[in-house]
């Protein structure tokens, strides 16, 4: 069994961290006070990461992208995690939905996307429904041949910089045993369209200057060529390319972590209490090496779903538990290392109080920790009847 790096994945570990050490780092602090990425910035980071060839690395090279397989991507995105958010988004990873696209969808949204000459944006929560994606009521309905979208979604991360939108909406409701279950479409939307409407979201405490956008449609019109997939299949669009965000999340969440760590190491090294470094204190190394632990348990939980993927196995549990997991001992490990810092761990003059707020968000989006358990059970227990 072999645990190591090639030669290949070390290269693009080193790539990308220094990438993000050069470019991402020196601009967190502006970023950080004004909540804004300056424009300009925004496409010097996407243009540098053009001449990397890193630019929609996560995209086959029959489309123009570097064709990273999944423990590749994860390595990718690990490195990602160590910077600001807001920053690291024009590095480019459009949404892997798009490979759903077809005829002219790709000409129109797929192509530019990889090229860095448009960008999307997933739409998918609404202020009702969250976690209960079938629980949507912004709704599409049939009218002389074409879609008429009503509804709202919130949350959405990336929508202000975005030139086009992956939305998921209700397009009719079957009976059940159940009850009534709603059919899903996912429709492509451009800026601009009439009856389409972007507008400021909420005042997150997490990654500030990636911002959340909420989404409004009034009789907006769209015609059968806007469909991504097929009529009432987004879920199996969404089953067959979304799933894998999870390991975004998890390996994001390690990237981020191993930072904070480095700093808490640091500090323990450095800082003298009582005539020695803080370091040489149980209650501080023991806590030191609980974090490191975890971060590397994380790693490899992240990593090993992704080699699932790239094996053609089942992964769905192994990606639950990598995100579940990573995302927690984040939690873990950015207030353990504002505890090492004390009470300049809350001042501004060090990024740990960031990255302790930036940490709570990731046990939310893509899924909840609860649905993340929900999903590890479910897994367990199906195949034995229960």
């Amino acid at each position: 069994m072999q645990f190591g790096l090639t030669d290949e994945q070390e290269m693009i570990v080193s790539t990308v961290r220094s990438f993000v050490e050069r470019e991402i780092y020196p601009h967190e602090d502006a970023v950080e006070r004004s909540g804004e990425v300056p424009p300009d910035l925004a496409q010097e980071i996407k243009r540098k990461t053009l001449e990397l060839g890193f630019y929609a690395c996560n995209f086959p090279e029959s489309v123009g992208g570097a064709g990273l397989g999944h423990v590749d991507f994860a390595l990718v995105e690990r490195e990602l995690g160590r910077g600001s958010m807001a920053l690291t988004h024009f590095f480019g990873r459009p949404q892997n939905i798009l490979m759903a696209c077809q005829g002219d969808q790709r000409d129109k949204y797929l192509l530019p996307a990889v090229r860095g000459e448009r960008m999307d944006a997933l739409a998918m929560t609404e202020p009702g429904a969250g976690s209960d994606v079938r629980g949507m009521a912004c709704t599409a309905v049939r009218d002389g041949g074409d879609w008429v979208v009503n509804g709202t979604k919130h949350f959405i991360s990336g929508a202000d910089h975005a030139d086009f939108f992956i939305v998921f909406v209700a397009t009719g409701t079957d009976d059940t045993d159940k009850g009534p279950k709603k059919r899903i479409t996912c429709f492509l939307v451009d800026r601009g369209h009439p009856g389409f409407t972007v507008r400021d979201g909420y005042r997150s405490v997490s990654h500030r200057g990636y911002k959340n956008c909420i989404l409004e449609f009034d009789d907006c019109r769209l015609p059968d060529g806007q469909v991504l997939g097929d009529v009432d299949g987004g879920f199996a669009v969404m089953n067959e390319w979304l799933y894998a965000t999870r390991i975004t999340v998890a390996a994001m969440s390690v990237g981020r972590a191993r930072r904070c760590f480095d700093y808490a190491a640091d500090h323990a090294a450095e800082r003298r209490q009582f005539g020695q470094q803080i370091a040489r204190f149980q209650g501080i190394g023991f806590q030191i090496a609980d974090m490191i632990t975890e971060i590397d348990a994380a790693d490899w939980l992240t990593l090993a779903a992704a080699w699932r993927l790239d094996q053609g196995l089942p992964a769905n549990r192994e990606i639950a538990s990598a995100k579940l997991y990573a995302t927690e001992m984040l939690a873990r490990v950015t207030d353990t290392t504002l505890q090492v810092f004390g009470g300049m761990g809350l001042m501004d003059d060090f990024p740990i109080e960031r990255f302790w707020r930036d940490a709570r968000v990731e046990r939310i989006w893509d899924g909840t920790s609860e649905i993340q358990r929900h999903i590890i059970s479910r897994e367990i227990f199906r195949p034995k009847g229960a």
